[in-house]
């Protein structure tokens, strides 16, 4: 919890994220007016920052403000931006069927269809799930980067296309080939949610699909339920559900999550015209109950269960877990965040050498790489008759299509016989392997015993 002076009203912090990569721009515009049109809504000392993600990189519009006119003209700067979400509808593939739909001439079930193209990431795991991965990501990086605003802390996620994958062992053939969970993929950002103190409020865009009639939480009677699984994620049960039909559930599912596991509210179907006003409302009623939990830093999923003793009669919503991040993980996300808001990472001490690419096997090429890691910045032990110390490597790529690498961890064990002098540098040699074209590169060195880490970030490719 950020600090805050006693007697003094708790601000709340609206964070409004905007997922242009799967976004149409109609369904888009029209929940940003709405959200405009709300602004009155909110009380005198509550701030607003909105951030846009283009698939590629993510654009603060504004930061933290209060005032109605600069957020009137980043909203207005926000409806001006490209909404990338069409050209996700060719990322289907051919083997895709489209539901048969009735043929009216109606406009509603024309957006229906597109909408159902757009969000059956069941049908085309590999490629679809990357797609919402990068979002998600995007969406933890800017989380994070905006994580110390004193007081509430609320996040809208203005999403589309946010499917689940489905749960047939009968498509995968085996339990090695089973699609990942839900929280595989949206756990990232509940994680992280749950970690630095937000409540998640995912707005869903394109609203209702006239061919899917439930309640208006979006996941009604009799088919659209599901149930915490052990490990905190989701479990459908899609025996009764219409094949047409999957795909509305899919994207309500995913949303209904991320609002379930932090405490907020899923703003599905009609509620996406009045999301400001819905969060703002909700969160004006609440306790606020805070707590420090051991910390191994093993990267375990720990469950919270509140309880509501001797009223029988109410309800009650809370976070439903809380991740315990290793040091490793939290450097990771650090460096893959960097790569997404640019800058780097910690210290920008880290010096790069790249050497001309060669070709290899597949239309990749190889690059070789040198990293000069000052030694001024890293701490070094007398261990053995030597100073000695044991440092992280990272290394993670974008190309101009939006696609990421992994990042992995290498070790890197630096030695010598004797203290080193100021100024003096470690060279460390590799090589990259890459697609023939041009990517973006963050670099960084974790120092496990002072934490210090040292980034760096260029581009490369094909000169």
């Amino acid at each position: 919890m950020s600090s805050l002076v006693h007697g003094e009203p708790v601000p709340t912090n609206y964070l409004v994220f905007v997922d242009e990569y799967f976004a149409v721009r109609r369904d888009r515009d029209r929940v940003l007016e709405r959200l405009e049109q709300d602004l009155g809504e909110l009380r005198e000392h509550d701030r607003v920052a909105l951030v846009a993600f283009d698939g590629q990189n993510v654009s603060q519009l504004t930061d933290w403000t209060g005032s109605r006119d600069v957020l009137r003209d980043a909203f207005g700067e926000a409806r001006k931006r490209d909404a990338l979400g069409i050209m996700r509808i060719v990322d289907i593939e051919a083997a895709v069927v489209e539901p048969a739909l009735p043929d009216r001439p109606s406009q509603a079930l024309v957006r229906s269809r597109e909408g159902i193209r757009r969000s059956m990431s069941t049908l085309n795991l590999n490629r679809r799930e990357r797609e919402i991965q990068r979002s998600v990501l995007a969406a933890t990086a800017t989380l994070r980067s905006y994580a110390d605003p004193p007081g509430r802390k609320v996040m809208l996620v203005l999403a589309d296309g946010w499917g689940v994958p489905e749960w047939s062992r009968d498509q995968f053939g085996s339990a090695e080939r089973l699609p990942p969970s839900i929280e595989s993929i949206y756990g990232p950002l509940v994680h992280a949610a749950n970690l630095v103190g937000y409540t998640l409020y995912p707005v869903d865009l394109p609203g209702l699909d006239p061919a899917f009639t439930n309640a208006s939480s979006g996941t009604g009677e009799p088919f659209a339920q599901y149930s915490p699984s052990p490990s905190l994620g989701l479990e459908p049960d899609l025996s009764a559900l219409p094949t047409d039909l999957y795909s509305e559930w899919s994207q309500e599912a995913s949303l209904s999550y991320l609002a379930r596991e932090t405490g907020g509210l899923p703003m599905i179907n009609a509620f996406r015209d009045v999301a400001l006003a819905e969060a703002a409302t909700d969160t004006r009623s609440y306790y606020w109950l805070g707590f420090e939990p051991p910390r191994n830093e093993d990267d375990e999923l720990h469950a919270i269960e509140v309880q509501l003793v001797g009223r029988p009669g109410l309800r009650v919503r809370s976070r439903r877990s809380y991740l315990d991040l290793s040091k490793s993980t939290e450097v990771t996300m650090m460096v893959e965040g960097s790569l997404l808001f640019g800058g780097v990472a910690g210290k920008e001490t880290l010096a790069v050498e790249f050497g001309a690419p060669q070709p290899a096997r597949g239309r990749k090429i190889l690059v070789p790489m040198k990293i000069l890691i000052p030694l001024d910045d890293i701490t070094l032990l007398p261990m053995g008759g030597s100073w000695t110390n044991e440092v992280e490597l990272r290394v993670t790529v974008i190309n101009d299509s939006g696609d990421r690498s992994e990042t992995p961890v290498e070790t890197i064990r630096i030695a010598g016989p004797a203290a080193p002098e100021p100024g003096q540098h470690y060279w460390y040699t590799t090589e990259l392997v890459l697609r023939n074209r041009e990517h973006r590169i963050v670099v960084a060195v974790h120092d496990p015993v002072s934490g210090t880490i040292l980034s760096a970030s260029g581009t490369i490719g094909p000169k």
